[in-house]
Parts: C-alpha cells; structure tokens; sequence
C-alpha cells in the first residue's frame, strides 16, 4: 500500500492498494478469524461470522437500521469518529426480509470501510487544520448498485465492493474453483462472459461461496477468468 494524492478532495492522500495486496489481506484476514473461532475457514463464510468479524474491529454494529432518511438506494453506511472505532448501520430491511445475498455483501462492503478507510480518520486526527474538515466529512453509504461494483473514480466505495468479494470469495480458493471447472471442461481463460460455461462457473460460484450470481460474475470479471470480449483461445 502506498499514500496518493486524493483527487476527490476529501482528504490530503489516499491508500492505494494493488489488487493483488487487497486480496492477499483479506484473505489473511477471513482465514484467521476463521480459524480462532470455528476452528478453519467455512465456505460459504457464514454470515454470522461476518458480524462478528465487523463487531470485533467497530465501535458497533446495527443490522437493523431505518435508513430511510439517505435514500431508498442506501443499504449501509459507517460512520467514522476521530480516536474511535467506526460504527456500521445496516438497512434493517435486509435483515428483516431474508436476504441473505445482499445481506452478506453490504456487511462485507461496510467491513472493507472500517479495515481499510478508518485509518484516514485516525491518522488526520492529530491534525489540526483538519479536525472541521473531518467532522464535516461525509459518512460513506454503501448503495445496492454500488454494492461491489462501483466506478474507480469513487476509490473509497470501489475499494469497499473488492474486499466484499475478496473477503466472501477469497482469491486462492477461486482460483481452484476455477482451475477444476476449467479442467472438467477442457477450457482456457479467460471465457466469454456471456458464454454458456460461464454462467456455469457463475453457479458453481454461488453455490461455493453463497453469494449471487452477478457477485460471482463481477469477482471472476475482476479476477479475469471471464472477458466481456471474446479474446480466443488463451492459456489459464
């Protein structure tokens, strides 16, 4: 990781991560805590253990939130605080209606805010020329279109959407989803992503990781093992 120039203003520098340390981090992160407390990593990760994970490293955790007020679009949002712990408010909905997915992405997008963004708050609160502007700074909410896809220029929410997916579909363990579907099939990578086997590896996905079918579609997109243009026969 490295400290870059923010171009949206909001603060001095920024982080800048290599996808690559993203994924190597959350990675180590959802297996160790997988490890102290059930004893290995479960695919799917359960979503208890997702809360949990938020309650150990934030201030607090409501899944139950009303929302409302930011708009029928915004599922989650973390609030950061000078010398504290960040707290995670979750649409109350999500919880309430049963749905697991979106719930299990909005808790890994809000988690990625508090892991890999509350050190801006920490860091520029030994500043004193920045203490009004923190206090103004706006709470970062985690939107359903947003969830894990978000454009680059919003670095804050696109970053968030790739530790949900890193941390819901560790990276080692796609890989050898991948490489066996791949084997099965006789296929190379990437695939077309509108192909028939693709929308096979995208269940395949859901069903391994329990999430939904366009979470698996833009993790393999990212990770390129799909191609939105048809590049030919390559080696996986």
């Amino acid at each position: 990781m490295k400290y870059v120039k923010d171009r949206t203003g909001r603060f001095p520098k920024r982080p800048h991560y290599e996808l690559a340390e993203l994924d190597q981090e959350c990675e180590r992160i959802i297996t160790d805590f997988m490890k102290q407390n059930y004893g290995k990593l479960l695919l799917p990760v359960p979503t208890d253990a997702l809360t949990k994970l938020i309650e150990r490293d934030a201030g607090d955790l409501d899944l139950y939130a009303d929302l409302s007020h930011e708009g029928p679009e915004v599922q989650g949002l973390t609030e950061f605080f000078p010398n504290q712990k960040p707290n995670v408010r979750i649409l109350g909905d999500l919880s309430q209606q049963s749905n697991e997915h979106r719930l299990r992405t909005t808790l890994t997008h809000e988690y990625g805010h508090v892991k890999f963004h509350d050190c801006l708050w920490q860091v520029e609160a030994g500043n004193p020329s920045m203490h009004e502007q923190l206090a103004h700074q706006p709470s970062p909410k985690c939107k359903r279109d947003n969830l894990f896809n978000a454009p680059e220029v919003d670095w804050m929410e696109w970053q968030a959407g790739y530790v949900s997916g890193s941390i819901l579909m560790p990276a080692t363990h796609v890989k050898n989803v991948v490489g066996n579907f791949f084997d099965t099939n006789k296929l190379f990578g990437p695939i077309l992503a509108s192909s028939s086997h693709a929308e096979e590896l995208k269940k395949l996905m859901h069903r391994t990781f329990g999430v939904s079918l366009d979470a698996a579609r833009v993790r393999l997109l990212k990770l390129k093992y799909l191609s939105n243009k048809d590049l030919g026969p390559s080696l996986f």
